[in-house]
């Protein structure tokens, strides 16, 4: 059975090839298509329809680890992961909005009818820094670049132009070049090995379209999440209540060490949750106290939901 993904890419594309009028909906999806398959995001959307996460719960992710966001898996996100990286300042995390290119190796054939449009129109040649161009504050450019052989995406220009324009960073699934001038810029990225050669034998055949990376599906406007241990792509309708079940994991792990200070229990007393009754009351009070009694009673919510259904006695 052809997918809806399927359906609405692989006509894209035939008709690029035989309609030159319509050549530009091969490199991006158009605003109504975009929102259609972000239909989910709770939030704002940037002029072309791309979620906009709000900067305030982008700052909160920077608290959260890897293991936080492993709730997305509970959720049926299981494929939105990424390992594997060589890693540009493995102690930054990555946290931003997701502006995915797509790359493939070239063909002639295909590229030439958009550069020849292009060239008619006194353009400059669609490529990689078209995207780039594209880049706001809080993005992070995320590459499908076909793996390591085509050469380095970015070097040190390209790399200190994305610093500066962002503030946030890279994930380029192939390589990186000019590692010596890039590895001084105060930012991070995500890379598979750094090269020699720049660039080459690539053309871009999607701009702010769904990508692969790895084994994770990356949509525009994904919030990406990058720490040592690899690259989370979250979708904008999990953003918040990840940050809420993040506060809860961190008040646990406070109250958790202080009964350790005490020295009166053993870890299995305390960890991961109490068993003896007055120790779960003292647990939940704490959690009550520092969560405030609104928020408290949503996660209350949130773990009844989360709970299987009683079984029935047989």
């Amino acid at each position: 059975m052809t997918s809806n993904f399927t359906r609405l890419i692989l006509p894209l594309f035939v008709w690029s090839m035989a309609a030159p009028q319509v050549r530009g909906q091969i490199f991006n999806l158009g605003k109504e298509q975009l929102i259609r398959y972000t239909a989910q995001n709770p939030f704002d959307r940037f002029p072309d329809g791309r979620p906009k996460v709000p900067d305030a719960l982008l700052e909160k992710l920077k608290d959260m680890s890897a293991e936080e966001v492993l709730g997305l898996n509970q959720r049926g996100f299981r494929n939105q992961w990424e390992a594997g990286w060589q890693i540009l300042h493995p102690n930054k995390i990555l946290v931003g909005r997701a502006f995915t290119l797509q790359l493939m190796p070239a063909r002639p054939d295909v590229s030439g009818v958009d550069q020849a449009e292009r060239r008619a129109k006194n353009q400059i040649p669609l490529n990689h820094q078209t995207a780039i161009d594209g880049l706001q504050k809080g993005d992070v450019l995320v590459v499908d670049a076909c793996g390591v052989q085509f050469g380095g995406v970015i070097g040190d220009n390209l790399a200190y132009y994305i610093m500066k324009t962002t503030g946030a960073g890279f994930v380029i699934d192939g390589a990186i070049r000019d590692i010596r001038g890039i590895a001084p810029f105060d930012f991070t990225g995500y890379y598979r090995a750094a090269v020699p050669p720049a660039i080459h034998d690539l053309m871009v055949t999607g701009i702010n379209v769904p990508v692969r990376i790895g084994n994770a599906t990356v949509m525009p406007g994904d919030v990406v999440f990058g720490d040592p241990e690899g690259v989370y792509f979250i979708p904008p309708s999990q953003v918040r209540d990840l940050i809420d079940e993040a506060d809860v994991t961190h008040i646990h792990d406070e109250w958790t060490k202080k009964k350790f200070d005490e020295g009166k229990y053993v870890s299995t007393d305390i960890y991961s949750r109490p068993h003896d009754p007055a120790l779960v009351q003292e647990y939940e009070a704490y959690l009550k106290e520092k969560l405030g009694a609104q928020r408290y009673e949503e996660y209350r919510k949130r773990r009844a939901a989360q709970q299987p259904p009683a079984r029935r006695g047989q």
